[in-house]
């Protein structure tokens, strides 16, 4: 009966490994299957992605367009219509709004915008607030600490 105390591969599908090195009769003495010289044969080389045996390489011929901000702010937006599933008196802030799933805690910086509307009062202290956003929080009876 076949039990894993008496499991072995299959016949022929496992090869013992080269052993590389050890004298002419293994066959694979002296350059260690690597042939005479050339980049190959040395240590540490090896093909690197994107070689293309000498010509210019892709990534090098195409044309690079455009310009990449490293200074570049990812701002969240969050609309007025999302504050609605707070509770009335509730201060909401960057912390709140990552914990309730309204915005990734990726975005350095939060805006709110007034699309929808607003029936309770809030304190809203985030990075940025649309003037339309001010409006409706303030007519709902809340405050904007921007």
């Amino acid at each position: 009966m076949l039990s894993l105390s008496n499991l072995s591969p299959q016949k022929g599908s496992r090869k013992p490994k080269k052993r590389l090195g050890r004298g002419h009769g293994t066959g694979h003495g002296k350059t260690s299957g690597r042939g005479h010289k050339g980049f190959k044969a040395r240590s540490g080389s090896g093909i690197k992605p994107g070689f293309e045996g000498g010509q210019m390489p892709l990534q090098r011929r195409l044309p690079k367009r455009g310009f990449n901000n490293i200074f570049r702010k990812d701002i969240a937006v969050v609309n007025v219509r999302d504050l609605e599933k707070f509770d009335a008196g509730s201060k909401i802030d960057r912390e709140s709004l990552i914990a309730a799933g309204l915005v990734k805690s990726k975005y350095n910086h939060i805006k709110i915008l007034g699309e929808g509307e607003l029936t309770k009062n809030l304190t809203v202290a985030v990075d940025k607030v649309s003037d339309g956003a001010r409006k409706k929080i303030e007519t709902a009876g809340g405050t904007v600490e921007a």
